[in-house]
């Protein structure tokens, strides 16, 4: 048989093949490994400090709040990251080269969204943990002296690590909604960091309760080895956290199967 007979096989788009494909655009990008560098730091450099210069003032404060407080820096971080992966291949015009590959479109915001809610939590989980035990390092002996094997600590670190995780899942369906890069952080920090403490001014008990299901309180609920007060309960924050990512993507998942490139 001459080489002219031989049928080349026919392309094969599978899941396995766009989640492959997204997790190495993901780490071929320079800036997730300054951005995921520069979260982890965060986090365990503000624990180091908290508890290094810790004397008893801040005794009603829960352990695991207390030591990760860097995680409201570090949110920012990873949502700016979610925004990046997503509608930075709008900027660049990349994204016509993966809708090309991927012509069914949904598949391929959901393999970014699944890769990077996977990158996001993991980090975050293993960074929470990090950061709990060097900080008892200078909490032994003191009020705050916990272990991961206590009732509701390890708990606590997953929880934040799956509400940063869902927070981080909303930013990148903002950014595949605007398709813009400014336009998406903007709308992030002002929906979803800014407008809840806008609303909670407003003397309307309706409006205060409606706030705490706003992703930013739901996500302030969690964390915590004991309740935060005037929050929701912790299953029903990650609920709700869950419910709006969802909602989120799925709308942007709507837009990006009817629009143009």
């Amino acid at each position: 048989m001459s080489t002219l007979d031989v049928t080349p096989a026919p392309y094969r788009l599978t899941a396995k093949g766009v989640l492959r494909s997204e997790w190495h655009k993901l780490w071929t990008l320079r800036s997730t490994w300054i951005t995921l560098l520069t979260a982890s730091t965060m986090v365990l450099s503000v624990g180091i400090m908290m508890a290094s210069t810790y004397d008893g003032d801040d005794s009603e404060i829960d352990t695991v709040v207390f030591v990760l407080y860097g995680t409201q820096l570090s949110q920012i971080c990873l949502a700016v990251l979610g925004i990046l992966f997503i509608a930075g291949e709008y900027s660049t015009g990349m994204i016509r080269a993966s809708l090309t590959a991927v012509p069914r479109r949904l598949p391929l915001l959901w393999a970014k969204a699944g890769v990077f809610a996977a990158v996001a939590f993991t980090l975050t989980f293993v960074t929470n943990a990090v950061t709990f035990l060097v900080a008892q390092i200078w909490l032994s002996g003191s009020d705050k002296e916990l272990s991961l094997t206590d009732s509701g600590v390890l708990g606590a670190l997953t929880s934040s690590a799956a509400g940063i995780t869902l927070m981080c899942l909303i930013a990148l369906g903002v950014g595949a909604l605007l398709r813009s890069v400014p336009g998406a952080i903007g709308a992030f920090i002002a929906s979803v960091l800014i407008l809840p403490g806008v609303l909670k001014m407003l003397p309307l008990d309706a409006v205060e309760t409606a706030v705490r299901y706003l992703p930013s309180q739901a996500a302030s609920s969690l964390g915590s080895v004991a309740r935060v007060e005037n929050t929701i309960a912790p299953g029903t924050a990650l609920l709700t956290l869950t419910l709006w990512a969802a909602a989120v993507i799925a709308a942007a998942s709507l837009l990006l199967k009817r629009r143009d490139v």
